[in-house]
């Protein structure tokens, strides 16, 4: 074996173990402070819901592990061995080459969903349905997944079609019009899922409240966001966690709330959700986000296009006959493994973000209790960790542990206080 697929291999077996060593990390972190009651939740949890908590946690923990294994190994095996097989009989099809990528990637897409469904089924039926969140009949999970399996296949060959035909027009620049296109797309698609995609899978209707809808919208125009419409989805056919999100692009928003959330949250503390969303378009953090996504995308197509204008990768892994689809496959195998130091990176700045829309919802409101009480009521509802260890939160947490966003919040209030 080459030293160069050595160290590719051994970097991403290093990865990984490093990955279920902050899983470890993270188990003992809660074995040893999951009895705790934090001062912030009492009288909002008791020892037999932090015994579920800890349960739930601690199974889904167990339940990643043996999937990730499981998948590593999978991909594992599909790089060094499989992959030139299939390669192979792509290649032996004799198609031109927008077909052959077509085929290619739609091939790979349904054998890696075809994989995971059992995960996925065990997740849902057994774990959510244990703690009692799964809503879901074994029908609608099945009509959902077949309406999953149409769209990326439409989406999925509309791209390698339009991304092939570029790469194969215009061989010395493609990168740049490739990313041209994918950021056309994308901005596109902010426009068209909300009305195209998401109806598919869930009923939007208003959500029944004249009071509740009028002060959401006296909330967001005192934000400077126009809302056109307020919506409630029937997220509780499916689960009973709770969220709620904003959807569309520029000024005009549509707010979409969980039945679910409207059930379990008093006007207060929706609003205090709501302020802290428009937070995030305040303070520009989606233009920040996309921006950052699209300068590194950018860098990572131009070395993709030096990488994969000669036949190094297929070299390394001994591919007979290596084609662009497999070169840009192993091309996204290594890149994970090099990319994997930058994840606490952008966990960090989505924090920050996480926490300027935390300080935002408090000045909109006058008051953090809408927010900490909302906070409160979505960790117990939703069995969150409320101990994580701080090297895993680091390098897996997007926004900041709970307790630490409720004594932010209340340190707003105290400095906002008169001595």
């Amino acid at each position: 074996m080459d030293l160069y697929l050595i160290i590719i291999i051994a970097g991403y077996c290093l990865v990984s173990g490093f990955g279920y060593w902050l899983d470890y990390l993270n188990l003992v972190h809660l074995g040893k402070f999951g009895a705790v009651i934090p001062e912030e939740f009492e009288g909002h949890i008791d020892q037999d819901l932090l015994v579920k908590t800890s349960a739930y946690n601690i199974e889904n923990a167990r339940f990643g592990f043996v999937s990730s294994i499981f998948n590593n190994a999978a991909v594992l095996t599909f790089m060094l061995v499989l992959l030139n097989i299939y390669n192979n009989w792509i290649k032996s099809l004799d198609l031109f080459f927008i077909a052959s990528g077509i085929v290619f990637f739609l091939l790979m897409t349904y054998a890696e969903t075809l994989i995971s469904m059992p995960f996925s089924l065990y997740h849902t039926f057994r774990i959510e349905n244990r703690y009692g969140f799964n809503t879901m009949t074994f029908r609608l999970w099945i009509i959902d997944a077949l309406k999953s399996l149409a769209v990326s296949t439409i989406l999925l060959a509309l791209l390698v079609s339009a991304g092939l035909y570029i790469i194969q027009k215009s061989p010395d620049l493609w990168w740049l019009w490739l990313w041209s296109f994918f950021l056309f797309f994308s901005i596109v698609m902010m426009y068209v899922a909300p009305y195209v995609i998401e109806p598919l899978f869930h009923k939007f209707s208003p959500i029944g409240d004249e009071s509740l809808e009028s002060d959401i919208r006296g909330l967001m125009e005192k934000a400077g966001i126009k809302v056109s419409r307020v919506f409630k989805v029937d997220a509780s056919r499916r689960t009973r966690h709770t969220n709620a999100y904003f959807t569309g692009i520029g000024r005009v928003k549509r707010i979409v709330l969980y039945d679910t959330l409207l059930e379990t949250m008093d006007r207060e503390e929706i609003l205090a959700v709501l302020a802290h969303e428009a937070g995030h378009w305040k303070k520009k953090h989606l233009l920040k986000h996309l921006v950052t996504s699209e300068v590194f995308a950018l860098v990572i197509l131009y070395i993709a296009w030096h990488v994969l204008k000669n036949d190094m990768l297929s070299g390394i892994f001994h591919l007979t006959n290596g084609t662009f689809f497999s070169e840009a496959v192993l091309l996204g195998f290594v890149a994970s493994i090099l990319a994997f130091p930058l994840g606490p990176v952008f966990n960090y700045i989505s924090r920050r973000h996480e926490e300027e829309a935390d300080r935002y919802s408090y000045e909109m409101t006058g008051s953090g209790e809408g927010m900490t009480g909302a906070l409160v009521k979505l960790s117990t509802d939703n069995l969150s960790n409320l101990h994580p260890h701080p090297l895993y939160a680091l390098f897996h947490y997007s926004h900041p542990p709970v307790l630490q966003r409720i004594r932010a919040i209340k340190g707003f209030s105290r400095a906002d206080s008169p001595d």
